[in-house]
């Protein structure tokens, strides 16, 4: 009942998209609900880019080094590197949450002409970082908020010649348009609106 419920909702706001929930992995799952895949993203956004917002929240150094998927409004980091600390168990340089993302968000839908009620499409690696990022601009009252549950990169592989590499899924693993280029206006730089 709740699968065709959602379906019916979303082709009322012209999205034919709906994934079951229970076909998403617990880690990658929201309070809304709301999950497309990363040629299902592409879809939508082709279809209606300027009545949605896609936001990226990977690290600026993935965004610059990694690359971006294209059509993004821009990069707003739900975690930021926080590079003066090591983290010797993870292996890697500590991140915390971004205390500024809901407002800067916020900010991104007022730049496009846009207001809260406005699909948002939010990205990341591999899916799991944009269920966070769901959940904190639901908590802040935002209702039609996307994740692109296989991300930029996707997922890893479990086993054979590429176990352990991002091979399995995902925006670049779809062939799908990104680039290595930053326009300044997508940037996401700490202090600036």
């Amino acid at each position: 009942m709740r699968t065709a419920l959602l379906a019916f909702m979303l082709c009322l706001h012209g999205t034919s998209f709906a994934i079951d929930v229970k076909d998403v992995e617990p880690d990658k799952r929201t309070v809304l609900d709301r999950y497309l895949t990363a040629g299902e993203a592409w879809q939508m956004l082709s279809g209606r880019a300027h009545d949605t917002l896609f936001i990226d929240v990977r690290t600026q150094a993935e965004v610059s080094y990694v690359g971006a998927p294209a059509g993004m409004d821009a990069n707003v980091p739900f975690m930021l590197v926080d590079f003066d600390y090591f983290d010797p168990k993870a292996r890697r340089f500590a991140l915390h949450k971004n205390p500024d993302f809901v407002k800067r968000i916020g900010e991104r839908l007022q730049s496009k002409g846009l207001d809260r009620n406005a699909d948002i499409v939010l990205i990341c690696r591999s899916g799991d970082r944009t269920a966070r990022a769901v959940n904190a601009l639901a908590a802040a009252g935002y209702t039609r908020v996307w994740t692109v549950i296989d991300g930029f990169e996707g997922d890893p592989a479990g086993d054979g010649a590429n176990a352990g590499k991002r091979t399995v899924n995902g925006w670049k693993n779809a062939g799908l348009p990104w680039s290595y280029v930053l326009e300044r206006s997508q940037a996401y730089v700490s202090g600036e609106p």
